[in-house]
Formats: structure tokens, sequence, C-alpha cells
């Protein structure tokens, strides 16, 4: 097949041109390349149910050759037939497959590679998975570069792709000036009316909407739309495409009469196409809804939007305003406005942490030890396989100098055997757990659902922050309320940036003025857009549950200010302590999900023979200090938990952490001894299941029988992912071991926690900024927090930045002497108590600062059960 008919097949899609690799590429055997060449021909015409058989067969056919090249090539088509029919989760393992091949058969730097490499990157980006495209793109972009010559189309195409996933990133200035060269290159090759020539063209001018110059954007649209018209058909997907981004761009115009005609055609010429269900349908269903609501048409948008959500493809930004309208203009019953509101959130916003809590929930579920074991077990191999894929796909985007092709194999073996374990456990429990398929995958919680799990002093709050507008849901027992919040993504995030920025425990020292102190003003603003719209409901409520999502996930509710202040930054650290906090009216709970809810209380501990608690602290950093007082004597001072006070680059060696400049700079916490002691004292636990000193090593916590403590208890240093260069992932600190080993090396980082076995009803990280993601940037709960939840707790007492250790010690230990002597009134009053009595404590200006007395959260179940 020539070049420019293959390439008429990539430039199909506009934001990730996708490949199938043509007859050509196949060995002429028999009428293997007629059969390619008739697959390729009606996929490109978007008539895949014709094509998938003849696709199957093909492979089915070339299984029982050895040619790898034929069977890549032919793997590669079937995938892309799947992926055409909004079949992602059928099309990667085919990808997948097919580099391992062609990388086999013809070497890591064949062109043909680059087109796999492409299809997967592209795969990976309509799911938002961005992290794992670019460096696909870019290896699929040098190894075209370095076979072919610059001009080549395939290296436009590349070009294109990898600018296509910097607009998805909003990087725009990066996009431009690739998407620039690629239509040079494509005008060059083929002349200004090729199809490749209008998808660059088509991107250009949502390149330059985006930048806001709406007056250079129409004219590359419109002639995008113009030469797919002429050279492809007016009812080729691709036409659909042009006209969904002219139709954007007049509706960003306000050009309303224009808008319409285009969303409609595009609408219908991609439901002939592709039939109801396919991705592309959704997403012009949603446009189109978005329109008509933004044009005020609600009852015109109602049912688009009630079709995204029927088959589980709708935007939240899109839908949630118009149920929202629709129940305002009594177009739907409130309960069934509420309830499709509240399935789509969830459904929206699951979050790492909320899925491991559910593994938790589907483990309780099994019944039996032994059950819950073999579910572990699974849930364990599947992480497992996908660490492996992970690492496989960051190797194929290396160039071959830094690849190890035998590890490779090694890796793609342990996934195989995998496949295998799998699939006999899951037989088992098959039979044995019938529930185990849908539990993993739960449906959503109605209302009336959530009232029934709701105490009567409990209120919950349900958050979605999308685009323009973010909405609140607030249940309890009687009633429910849902309210708009004026605050889209952006605002929010920038807001809660600015609440966070004067909690830290230095200004608590700082004598040299107001500037960078906690703003009261700020926290009173934030109160009445997020818990202001539905304070009626909420306020007499003793325990607050809050499900967050996106940036306020990392934000402290329990420092809200419920009334106006009198100065937004008092003049004396005293007046912070007359403020209206939120926490002086309710405790506050932070759930992961809504579904968690039910997950965490649906499930009570059963066995009565649990110890109480299990500690780990004042652990020894530098050998030097072995004993407990020669750790005192060398702290000097309280340190916070962490080294923020250090340059992170000093502790970078080379390839890891250099754990012995490490040991050298982090403070010994020798008051994590108290802390450790007082709290025990307290639960009434054995002095052996203290861990202090040496003893405080991931020696000895992963050699422990963890699962038979109620409460697991850290109390050390936090390192967050990011902060040192060289660790990758949130860590505790541990002691650190004269000779470091795989089991041993001093820092238990969340992947080595999500190895441990509990069954604890509570785990608490009294260190820095526990609630922190995985990654720089990342979602809140996603590292540490989401490893214990799939360890098996039920509950987490977490900080949200670095806390002083003194404080750290005064309101843990508070915590749990009034658990001790009131045992009812739950894990959340009983700390929102503590942070009370440390606050009302007039010795010192000092405790009256936010960042001394509210570093901690609870996450999870924090009531009595």
């Amino acid at each position: 097949m020539a070049r420019w008919n293959r390439l008429a097949l990539v430039a199909g899609l506009a934001l990730a041109a996708s490949t199938f690799l043509p007859a050509a590429a196949l060995a002429q055997k028999g009428n293997l390349a007629a059969q390619s060449a008739r697959i390729n021909e009606l996929s490109k015409a978007g008539k895949y149910s014709e094509a998938l058989p003849l696709a199957e067969a093909m492979v089915a056919s070339l299984e029982k050759s050895d040619n790898g090249r034929d069977l890549a090539g032919a793997l590669n088509n079937l995938g892309q037939i799947h992926a055409g029919q909004g079949r992602d989760d059928l099309a990667e393992p085919l990808y997948k497959r097919a580099i391992a091949l062609l990388e086999k058969s013809l070497g890591v730097d064949t062109p043909l590679v680059a087109a796999e490499l492409t299809n997967l990157a592209a795969l990976y980006q309509r799911q938002g998975r961005f992290a794992e495209a670019e460096p696909l793109f870019r290896r699929a972009l040098a190894v075209r570069e370095k076979s072919l010559s610059r001009e080549h189309p395939d290296v436009g195409q590349a070009l294109n792709n990898l600018a296509t996933l910097y607009v998805k990133q909003e990087h725009f200035a990066e996009a431009e000036p690739l998407f620039r060269r690629a239509l040079a290159i494509y005008q060059k090759a083929a002349g200004p009316e090729h199809p490749a020539v209008a998808t660059v063209l088509n991107n250009i001018g949502q390149v330059d909407r985006d930048l806001k110059r709406d007056a250079d954007a129409e004219a590359p649209i419109k002639r995008s739309l113009a030469i797919r018209e002429k050279v492809l058909g007016p009812e080729h997907p691709d036409v659909a495409r042009s006209l969904n981004n002219l139709a954007g761009l007049y509706q960003h115009q306000q050009r309303y009469a224009e808008a319409e005609p285009l969303y409609r055609r595009a609408l219908a010429i991609r439901e002939r196409a592709f039939g109801p269900d396919h991705p592309d349908v959704a997403i012009s269903t949603s446009n189109f809804a978005s329109f008509l609501q933004v044009s005020g048409r609600t009852a015109e948008a109602l049912p688009l939007a009630d079709r995204t959500l029927a088959n589980h493809r709708a935007q939240l930004r899109v839908v949630l305003p118009i149920l929202f309208s629709a129940r305002q203009q009594q177009l739907l019953p409130d309960d069934k406005a509420l309830d499709e509101a509240l399935a789509a959130i969830q459904r929206g916003t699951q979050s790492s942490a909320a899925s491991a809590v559910n593994k938790l929930a589907v483990r309780l579920a099994a019944g039996s030890d032994r059950l819950a074991e073999l579910v572990r077990k699974d849930q364990d191999l599947a992480a497992e396989s996908e660490a492996l894929d992970k690492a496989i796909i960051a190797a194929v985007s290396k160039p071959p100098a830094q690849r190890d092709a035998n590890a490779e194999q090694r890796s793609r073996a342990q996934i195989a055997g995998i496949a295998n374990q799998r699939s006999g456990l899951q037989k088992t429990l098959a039979v044995e757990f019938p529930d185990y398929a849908s539990l993993s995958n739960p449906l959503p919680l109605a209302v009336k659902d959530i009232q029934a799990l709701l105490s009567a002093d409990e209120a919950m709050v349900v958050y979605s922050v999308v685009d323009k507008q973010s909405y609140v849901i607030a249940i309890t027992r009687e009633g429910v309320d849902w309210r708009e919040i004026a605050l889209g993504a952006d605002a929010v995030t920038q807001k809660v940036t600015s609440f966070r920025k004067g909690l830290d425990v230095g200004k608590a020292r700082d004598a040299s003025g107001k500037a960078g102190l906690f703003d009261l003003g700020l926290a009173n603003d934030l109160y009445v857009a997020l818990l202001g719209p539905v304070e009626a409901l909420t306020k007499d409520k003793r325990n607050l549950l809050v499900v967050p999502s996106a940036a306020l996930t990392a934000l402290p509710f329990h420092l809200l200010v419920t009334e106006k202040p009198q100065a937004a930054i008092p003049d004396k650290l005293e007046g912070y302590r007359s403020a209206a906090w939120l926490l002086r009216r309710q405790a506050v709970s932070v759930l992961p999900s809504v579904i968690s809810l039910k997950s965490l209380r649906a499930f009570a501990r059963k066995d009565h023979g649990v110890k109480p608690m299990t500690g780990f602290g004042d652990p020894v950093f530098n050998p030097a200090l072995e004993g407990p007082a020669e750790r005192r004597a060398a702290n000097g001072k309280v340190a916070a938990r962490s080294i923020a006070t250090a340059a992170y680059t000093e502790f970078w060696r080379g390839a890891g952490v250099d754990r012995a400049r490490l040991a050298q700079a982090l403070p010994q916490l020798p008051d994590t001894a108290d802390e450790l002691n007082a709290v025990a004292r307290d639960v009434g636990a054995a002095e052996a299941d203290i861990h202090l000193g040496r003893d405080a090593s991931e020696t000895t916590l992963k050699r422990a029988a963890l699962a038979q403590y109620g409460i697991i208890y850290f109390a050390t240093h936090g390192l967050v992912a990011g902060d040192i260069k060289g660790l990758g992932e949130p860590s505790l600190a541990l002691s650190i071991p004269d000779q470091p080993s795989d089991l041993d090396d001093g820092l238990l980082t969340a992947s080595e926690v999500a190895q441990l076995k509990l069954n604890a009803d509570w785990v608490v990280l009294s260190a820095c900024n526990t609630i922190a993601g995985d990654k720089p940037g990342a979602e809140a709960l996603s590292g540490l927090a989401r490893s214990f939840f799939y360890a098996g707790a039920r509950a987490l007492l977490v900080s949200h930045w670095a806390v002083d250790s003194e404080a750290a010690t005064r309101l843990t230990t508070t915590t749990f002497e009034l658990l001790k002597n009131q045992p009812k009134i739950g894990r959340a009053e009983a700390l929102r108590r503590a942070m009370l009595t440390y606050l009302d404590d007039a010795s010192s200006p000092r405790n009256a600062y936010p960042a001394m007395w509210a570093p901690f959260a609870l996450i999870g179940e924090g009531e009595v059960r």
C-alpha cells in the first residue's frame, strides 16, 4: 500500500492520529496482503462491524505461524478496530503484544514499532493518562526522525501527535511550533488538500482558540472542514470533528445561530457512522447538550444528558448544570435529579484512595479468613501485574542504549504467570464468593441509601468541582440540599493554595509582622462559598462528613471560619484564638468517596481477641546516637517532623537517596517515645508492642503479625514524594540500618505499606504531610493514605503540613486520653476536643496559631461502631 493511502487512515483522529499497519508491512503470503487492505479499507470507512470478523480471522490464522512480524500487524489492526468501536480495554493488550513481537522480529528502532508506540500512546491520551502517553509519543518521534528523513510524512504525524498531547496538558506554546512544522511537512509532501493537512489545520485552529486568538481560529478550522468534505465526503466522521470544533468556536463567540446546525450535523454523522454507544457519539451528544444548556434550553438539553448518563459516558461539567437547572425548573422530580447527579459524581470522581477502601471492603465482605486471603492475593497479583506492565511501557519509551531486553522479557514472563494464577483464583472465587465481581465494582449510592447509614447527629457534604462552577450536595438523615458554588476548578485551586500558605509552623515563631500569616478572611470566604449554601441543613449536626474532590482534597475543612473576622490577619497571634473556627461547632471527618461510607460502616471488626496497639517511634537516624539520652541531648530543640530546613538535593547520590547524609540531616525525635508510651498506657498496650529506637525498624514492622492490632501507630518523620531527589514516593522514616537491604533501608515507602497485612480500626501517622499525594501535584490521599487503606485500615489520622513535634505529641496524647475517659465520643470528636484544648491554652501566644493546633485530619470512619 502506498504511503499516502496509509496516511489517509492516519489522519482520521485530530488529536491522536492512529496507525493501521499497511498491507505492505505484512509478508506477501497468499491473500494476506489483500485481506489486510480490505480490513483497513473498511476501518477507514468506519465500518468496524464488517472489519472485525475479518481481523479476528486473520489473527487466528497467524497465531498458528511463527511469523512475529505478520502477527504483530494483524494484532495492531484488530486493536485499531476495537479502539474505533470505543473498546480501549480490548485494544490495549493487543497493542502491547504487537510492540513486543515487532521489537523481537525487527529490532527496537524500526519505524513499524514507532507506529505501534503511537497507537498505544493515543489510547493512553484518550483515557487521560498523559504521563504514560508522553514518553511513548516522544520515543515514536525519535525513532522516525532517526530512520526517516526530517520531511517524511510519518515524522509529521509524530509531531502532530506530540503536539496534541501538549494541547491536552494545556501546554499551548509548546504545541504550536510542532503543529506548524507538521503542517509544512504535509503540505510539501501531499499538497494543500490532503486529509492530513486538514487534521493539522483543525488542530492549529483549536490552539488559536485556546490562546484566545478567536479571530485567527476560524479560518484554519473552516479550511479543514472544506478539505475533509471535498476529499473524504460529507458523511465521513472526520468531517464531524471539524464541524464540532467550528461549532465550539462559534459558541465561544456567542454566535449561537451559526453553532447549532453544526452541532446537530456533527452528532448525526457520528450516530450514522458509529451507532449510539461510541465514545465519539457521547462527545458530540455532550457538546450539543452543553450548547443547549448555555443557550437557556434546559428542556432540550435534558434528554441528551440522560443519554450520556445511561451509557455511563457523562461529563460532569455538562450533566451537573443541566440536572441542577432541570430540578430548579421542575423538569425533573427533586429526588430523581439528585440521585442522577449523585450517581454521576460517584462514577466521575473515583480516587485512588476510594478504590483502596473498596478493595478493603471486598475482603471484609468475604465472610471467612480463607476467602479474604484469596481476595487479597488476587488484588495483590493484579497490582503486581500492573506495576510490571507500567515498567515495560516505561522501558519501550526509552532509547535502545537505556534498555535491558532480558529484564523486559522476565517481566513479560512474570505477567503471563500472574495471569495464569489469577485465572485459577477467579475460578475458585466465582464458586465460593459469587459476589466478588459485583462488590469489586459497586453501584453508586442513592440519597436514601446514604441517609440510612447516617446517625441523627451527622451531616455529609459531597463536592464536585468542575470547569466553571462547583456543586455541593448536603445530606442528613432527615433532609437533603443541593446548591451551586460560584467557583470553578481554577478558582478553587487558587483559593486552596492561598489558604494553605500561612500553615507553616515557622510562622508561629516569626515576629517579623503579618507577612505570610494565615488569612482568616479567606477562611471565611471559603466557608461562605463551600458550606454557607447548605448551612441551614448541616450546622446543627455534631459531626460533619466531607467528601471532597479535586483541590478540595488538600483543604483542612476544620479550619474554615464561620463568621466574618474582625481582621483578616490579627495584630497578635493571640487574636487567632477568638476566630469562629468551624471546629468549634463540629467534628470533621473526611471520606475518600461516597461509597466508602458504606464500605467502612458495613463491616465492623468481628474478632474480639485483638491486641490494642503496636507503635513505632523515636527511630535512630544516626547510629552514633544509640541511646535515648544521647538522642535527647543531640536534639537540643523541638523539631518539625520533616526536614524542610535542609536542602533536599544534598541527599541525592546518583542512583537514589544518600541515606548516610539523610541520616545526619534528620533531627532525632525523642519526644515521640513519650508520645507512644503515653498513648500505649491509655489504650492498654503491652510494653513489648511499642517499638522504639533501633527496634523501630522496617525489619521489626515487616516481621510483626500486624493484623492482630486494632491501632497501628507511627510517630516519626514523614517524607513527601518529590521533596527529596531520588525519593519517588512518600515514605515514613524508620531507623536507618548500618547496611541497607531490600527488606530494610530505613524508609517505609507507600508501595511497601500496600504490601502489609492489617486489620486495623485506626492507623495514626503522627508525621509530616501524610495526607500528601503519591507524587508532586497528585491528588491528596493518593500516597500513604491510599496504601494504608489498601493494607487494611478503616480510619487514618493524617497531617496536612509539617507538624511541630511537641504539638503533635500533645494533640495525639490528648486525643487518646479523651477516648480512654469517654470511649463513646468517637475518634473525630476526641480529635476536635484535643485541638480545642491546645488552641485555648493561653500559656503561649503560639498555641493560638492554626499551624500549631490544627495539622491533623481524620480520614475514614470517625465514629464509634
